[in-house]
């Protein structure tokens, strides 16, 4: 039950502050969907896909010829996804594990994920599906955390708050490209090319970036799951924030990996 009630929490998070997460994150898929050289008429798999962003600027990609499938574990995340994008017959959402996830061999152009790959339970079983759904000439993409301690949008919040001991590192499992290329070779992958990219990203002032930072992400995880801490935590971490950037908008730097390669 307490798996079933942080599962919940998180998806609650998320879909509260979604308008504004899509505002700082849309510039980091962009670079992995950039890396994948999308071309009209492509069939593409989207990742945990989440609340659809990603689908409707994959779709403007693949245009009216092609197909985008978004795949997620979370009705919450795909109720909002069908509403958003329910005007683009290209679009068909699936409810289902992307570990598990059955489509036709060979079926794909391309699978893309921004920031969905990293809390697979198997890893290597879940891109050796990918791969074998992927078109021989098809190709994978995806952006995945580099280390916390070099990605200040988590990092600082943390460090403001006094919280960097408790952290799940789990955002950050593929932060080692040693590790990305034994999983992607393993299950099939070659071609593996891995781009470092830092990027300063915003999702408004100090308010809009309190509320994110205080429901999603590392810090947000640590007050969903423990939210007398919130109290203590607020006031530190605006302090920062204004001591950063006035109350203009708030820029922090991701540092992420843009992972490409051929099936």
């Amino acid at each position: 039950m307490e798996g079933v009630k942080k599962k919940t929490l998180h998806e609650e998070a998320w879909a509260q502050v979604y308008p504004l997460t899509d505002r700082q994150l849309s510039p980091l898929g962009l670079q992995a969907m950039a890396a994948l050289a999308l071309h009209a008429g492509g069939h593409v798999l989207d990742v945990g896909c989440g609340t659809g962003q990603s689908l409707l600027q994959l779709v403007e990609r693949v245009g009216p010829t092609g197909q985008v499938v978004g795949v997620d574990v979370s009705r919450t995340f795909l109720a909002i996804a069908k509403e958003r994008t329910q005007s683009f017959h290209q679009i068909k959402l699936i409810e289902a594990d992307a570990q598990t996830v059955s489509l036709p061999n060979g079926s794909l152009d391309a699978v893309f994920s921004r920031f969905g790959i990293m809390a697979f339970e198997d890893p290597a079983a879940a891109f050796a599906n990918f791969q074998k759904m992927l078109k021989p000439e098809g190709t994978l993409g995806f952006c995945c955390w580099a280390e916390l301690q070099d990605n200040e949008l988590d990092l600082l919040p943390l460090e403001a708050s006094g919280m960097l001991a408790r952290v799940d590192q789990t955002p950050f499992s593929f932060s080692e490209p040693v590790f990305i290329r034994k999983i992607l070779k393993g299950a099939g992958f070659h071609d593996i090319a891995i781009t470092p990219h830092k990027v300063p990203v915003s999702c408004g002032g100090i308010e809009e970036t309190m509320d994110v930072l205080l429901r999603v992400g590392a810090l947000g995880k640590i007050v969903r799951e423990d939210p007398d801490l919130r109290p203590q935590i607020e006031p530190l971490l605006r302090k920062v924030l204004i001591d950063r950037s006035g109350r203009e908008h708030v820029h922090l730097t991701a540092s992420i990996f843009v992972v490409t390669a051929s099936a």
